[in-house]
């Protein structure tokens, strides 16, 4: 049962952060090169899709990281994942707090209807998404050495 789940929470984590890393360092720097109105089209629809998907993969994720660290307490392993799991319960904290809001009102814009201060508030997103993608990063890093043991 442990190596299946820490195949699975591998690699859903692993997805997960391929398409943060994604967001953060291949499709928001091209939008944000794009025209106004194409520029805030894009952010607006990635932020609706990606919005409704990402709670359920952070959480679903912290799940797993939770379970596996249940399943192998008194390990190694168990200790490395908590670690993980620490780290993507401070992401999902900081999305919350953070990258939700502006989201939340960049989901809204239109090439004709937004602030006059869009892309400051969209280079701010994408400096918290890096944070972010940091922290994720290495609770990947840590399930990996984890698993791995």
């Amino acid at each position: 049962m442990i190596p299946v789940l820490s195949v699975v929470t591998a690699t859903v984590l692993g997805l997960m952060v391929g398409v943060e890393f994604a967001v953060a360092f291949v499709i928001n720097p091209i939008l944000l090169r794009l025209p106004a109105g194409a520029s805030l089209e894009a952010r607006a629809d990635g932020g609706r899709m990606l919005g409704r998907a990402m709670p359920f993969w952070y959480i679903g994720s912290l799940v797993l990281i939770a379970a596996l660290t249940a399943v192998t307490w008194g390990t190694p392993t168990a200790a490395l994942s908590l670690v993980a799991a620490a780290l993507l319960a401070v992401s999902i904290i900081m999305s919350v707090a953070l990258l939700v809001p502006i989201n939340n009102r960049s989901v809204t814009w239109t090439a004709d209807d937004h602030p006059a201060d869009w892309r400051e508030q969209q280079q701010r997103w994408d400096r918290l998404h890096y944070a972010r993608v940091a922290i994720i990063v290495t609770a990947f890093v840590l399930l990996l050495v984890a698993t791995a043991r």
